[in-house]
């Protein structure tokens, strides 16, 4: 992605959203569901119901970025928390690449 920081403030809208919104839809978004202006320069991430789809939504030198990402197969990793909820730049890259960092790590201990 270009000129993102990775020390810019991330936000994840852990609701589903309509991925035919554009620029004006999601910067719309952004204000009413999570109170921050879209041209703040942080960082707003978008998944849709199905987890399928993922869209971030930046301002950059004057103008509005939208990235996104179609997966062919599979679902994104459902991240719980709140309606929105502050990513990290780790956590973004695990959640467009299919980590899932919020499991909780397996007992491996044997039990007698």
């Amino acid at each position: 992605m270009i000129g993102i920081s990775p020390s810019v403030a991330i936000w994840l809208y852990n609701q589903p959203v309509d991925m035919r919104k554009q620029f004006d839809g999601l910067a719309a978004l952004t204000q009413s569901k999570l109170n921050c202006r879209a041209n703040n320069g942080e960082l707003f991430v978008f998944i849709n119901r199905k987890r399928t789809h993922i869209k971030l939504l930046y301002y950059h030198q004057g103008g509005y970025c939208i990235w996104s990402k179609r997966l062919e197969k599979g679902t994104l990793h459902t991240v719980s928390g709140d309606n929105k909820i502050t990513l990290d730049w780790t956590q973004l890259q695990c959640l467009i690449g299919g980590i899932k960092w919020q499991e909780k790590p397996i007992n491996t201990r044997l039990t007698r």
